[in-house]
């Protein structure tokens, strides 16, 4: 007793004592919005703590907003539609739109609170259900793609994987077909697969080199990217090669790819592009994108430029040494080489060469993050000017042996169009680029901001690193949060009281937009209302990424994940949204949400 005594008399939550032999909470299970009207939780072997829990309730200035566009306690198709266009600024919304969303809550008719007056109408729990409800959701999915998608390849971002065959770290995980199936199913459009000679020398597996990670055919991650790539998108699927094989294998490899995918391969005419093709064009097309290998060009290059690499640059083999590129790639095989589609290589030179744009031809370059940091830090100018044009692909570090990411901004505002990134893990890097790619209806391919690909009558281009003044001002009131209650274990946060959760609120985005805030800790409830407005003052709205994560606050061990989601500011509807979360690995809940209102001004 000595141990209850303690907690009864320092715990700052009040004890009530339950007879109950075990917990419990009583609740009527038939609908998810029921009152809930006590949760027991157990202290110890004879002692329990009871806490009454409540049910969503619509916050005041909800109440007020259907006071204001209701009459007599209903409000109307008419009254719902005048809402949509004032409130929730759809200025083209229609009465049938606003019959249509009355119409979607006919499932709530047993409830007895959707009522006929003059036609079918809302209450205020109706009016409350359908705010909260899967049909309001902050970006619009069903209108699809809306941006142009006649413009050439490097004028998107694209949704871009890095080793994209392992399951789990760079030194020892296997490597299958699976991640990239499950890739692909994202919405992800580039796929990178390092080929190599298997043990016999006479076929080609796919996997990390020179570490201990198990190889996976590659007519198995060939037939599988066939069978899964447009199940997603339409638009184009690029295959980035890392090539480590001879001239005989390249052969093999192109008869592989060529009977794979048949007519849906993309061969282009000659042999460089002088521009890229569009994404409209290369619709359910494959394209090929890869350079000469470094293992077989030691008669082209010298033995000391080879002894230069170093384990931390392992991933340099993503690019072409300084010397020789031209010589060996004669000696492709003819077939192989008609394959590639996108050329990539680095030129000899330095960084002078690497970033010069050639008017005849486009091609493609590959810089490590560290690489792209250090160059941008005095030449991001160029870097922007070059990808006018080429195609910059950006990739992690060879010292991320667990698969972790970095921060994808970097690449996008010097106008990388391949950050690529490894997918089969998780964390805020990855919660990025997955909330980026939610543009454009989730199709892969976000056109880049015009910015990125005008210039000046002298040829000047955006500068990344200008000041830059507020160009729009983003208003976040976070209402409240549901749904924890039905999609975790009720001992999940708190072995001995309900939750306490906050919400993190921040952009994401260049520089000068880069803020994090948060919500007081609402304690004990599984319902939190916060209502608290945040502000967020952005000069470049274009690249910005709303941030939303929801926390439970522990005193004595690491604060609860509880949520997650982000969302690309550009596309988020104003007015008050209905916000799924996701988990860790960027699945949705089913039921976890939050209540926003959005206003830009």
């Amino acid at each position: 007793f000595i141990f209850f005594f303690l907690l009864l008399t320092l715990s700052p939550k009040p004890l009530q004592f339950s007879p109950k032999s075990s917990s419990e909470t009583e609740t009527d299970p038939s609908s998810p919005r029921s009152t809930m009207s006590k949760q027991t939780y157990r202290v110890c072997f004879c002692f329990r703590r009871r806490f009454r829990l409540a049910v969503a309730e619509a916050p005041d200035e909800i109440r007020g907003f259907f006071n204001r566009y209701s009459e007599n306690g209903l409000m109307s198709a008419d009254h719902l539609r005048r809402f949509l266009v004032e409130v929730q600024k759809q200025e083209n919304a229609t009465l049938e739109d606003a019959q249509a969303a009355i119409n979607s809550l006919q499932e709530l008719k047993h409830l007895n609170i959707l009522h006929h007056h003059r036609g079918q109408s809302l209450n205020l729990e109706t009016f409350f259900k359908y705010l909260f409800g899967d049909i309001n959701p902050p970006i619009d999915l069903k209108r699809g793609v809306q941006q142009d998608m006649t413009a050439p390849l490097s004028h998107y971002f694209i949704y871009t994987g890095h080793n994209s065959y392992l399951t789990g770290n760079q030194l020892s995980s296997d490597c299958s077909d699976v991640p990239i199936i499950q890739a692909l199913q994202r919405g992800v459009r580039v796929i990178e697969l390092d080929i190599w000679p298997n043990s016999n020398k006479d076929g080609i597996e796919v996997l990390h080199g020179r570490t201990l990670t198990t190889p996976v055919e590659l007519i198995k991650c060939l037939r599988s990217i066939k069978e899964h790539a447009f199940t997603a998108s339409d638009y184009p699927v690029v295959i980035t090669l890392e090539d480590h094989l001879t001239p005989d294998l390249q052969a093999k490899v192109a008869e592989m790819v060529t009977q794979t995918f048949g007519d849906i391969l993309f061969c282009p005419d000659s042999d460089c592009l002088k521009e890229f093709p569009s994404p409209e064009s290369l619709k359910k097309r494959i394209i090929i994108s890869t350079k000469p290998p470094k293992e077989y060009m030691s008669a082209a290059v010298p033995k000391d430029a080879q002894e230069e690499e170093t384990e931390e640059d392992e991933d340099d083999d993503e690019e072409d040494p300084d010397e020789g590129v031209n010589r060996f790639q004669k000696s492709l095989a003819p077939e192989y080489r008609r394959l590639i589609a996108i050329h990539a290589g680095k030129p000899k030179g330095g960084m002078d060469e690497c970033l010069k744009v050639d008017p005849e031809k486009v091609r493609r370059l590959s810089l490590s993050e560290q690489q792209l940091e250090k160059v941008a830090e005095d030449r991001g100018t160029d870097i922007v000017r070059f990808t006018q044009r080429n195609i910059l692909r950006v990739y992690p570090k060879g010292t991320r042996i667990t698969s972790s990411n970095y921060n994808p901004l970097i690449g996008w505002m010097h106008g990388a169009q391949m950050v690529a990134f490894n997918m089969q893990g998780f964390g805020r890097s990855l919660w990025l680029m997955h909330g980026m790619f939610k543009s454009n209806g989730g199709c892969g391919y976000v056109k880049k901001p015009d910015f990125l690909l005008k210039s000046g009558p002298n040829n000047e281009v955006f500068d990344p690193r200008a000041t830059l003044p507020v160009k729009t001002t983003l208003k976040v009131r976070i209402y409240m949060g549901e749904g924890w209650y039905y999609d975790f274990r009720h001992t999940h946060f708190d072995q001995y009281s309900p939750p306490d959760f906050y919400t993190r609120v921040g952009i994401a985005g260049v520089p000068a937009d880069v803020v994090m805030k948060k919500t007081k800790t609402i304690e004990d409830n599984w319902i939190p209302v916060w209502n608290e407005e945040f502000e967020f003052q952005l000069t470049v709205p274009e690249l910005a990424l709303l941030r939303l994560e929801v926390h439970e606050y522990d005193m004595s061990e690491k604060d609860d994940f509880g949520g997650q989601t982000v969302l690309p500011v550009s596309e988020i509807q104003s007015g008050i949204r209905a916000v799924p979360l996701h988990d860790r690995e960027g699945k949705k809940y089913n039921n976890v949400k939050l209540l926003v209102h959005f206003d830009f001004v």
